[in-house]
């Protein structure tokens, strides 16, 4: 990965690097959107990271554009799938994967959020970490239209790039390498990321 390479080595990637590092992060993003084992937040920040350290004005404009459309279309995606595989009569490995992925207690947090407070959880639902998969069930369990989802994740995937760019732009600005910057960003994101897990096990 192009943009990941000049982090670990202090370069500046030129256009054609660039050209190549976008699509990159874009096709990384959307698999990790389909498949919930990509550290995809830790991707973004890292590219944030080194958007910040170039000259390019517009560097971090296109990390944004890349990430979240990425997502979006990757979250569309998934609910697609997870729809089709509600109304088969065996279901899919699809739907399978997102209810292995959502443990029961989340699951009817989810559902009760989502009936009263409705899109509102959809949009919070990609910021809470391992809180995208259990929303997105219950608004299938829901039998929300792709429709409606649509114009709920559409913001969720906004904030969320936002967020994540963010903590890489913290990173990129309190070292002066960018490769320093991703090892802060990365160790931020997991972090957060395991955080509601040792809040959990402390208090039981």
């Amino acid at each position: 990965m192009t943009w990941l390479a000049a982090a670990t080595t202090g370069a500046t990637p030129g256009a054609a690097g660039q050209a190549i590092g976008y699509p990159t992060l874009f096709l990384l993003v959307f698999l990790g959107a389909l498949v919930p084992v990509v550290p995809t937040g830790a991707l973004v920040s890292s590219a944030a990271v080194v958007a910040f350290h170039q000259t390019a004005p517009l560097a971090l404009l296109f990390v944004f554009v890349t990430a979240s459309s990425a997502a979006f279309l990757g979250d569309i995606a998934l609910y697609w799938l997870g729809r089709r595989g509600m109304k088969s009569k065996n279901g899919s490995r699809w739907l399978e994967a997102l209810r292995s992925r959502a443990p029961e207690e989340r699951l009817s947090q989810a559902q009760g959020k989502l009936a009263d407070h409705g899109v509102a959880v959809l949009v919070l639902s990609r910021l809470v970490p391992a809180g995208r998969i259990p929303v997105m069930l219950a608004c299938l369990m829901a039998e929300w239209p792709l429709r409606r989802f649509v114009r709920g994740n559409l913001p969720a995937c906004l904030a969320w790039a936002v967020t994540y760019q963010l903590i890489g732009i913290l990173g990129g600005s309190l070292f002066p390498e960018p490769w320093q910057g991703v090892v802060a960003a990365v160790a931020l994101t997991v972090a957060i990321s395991a955080a509601p897990t040792v809040w959990k096990r402390v208090r039981s």
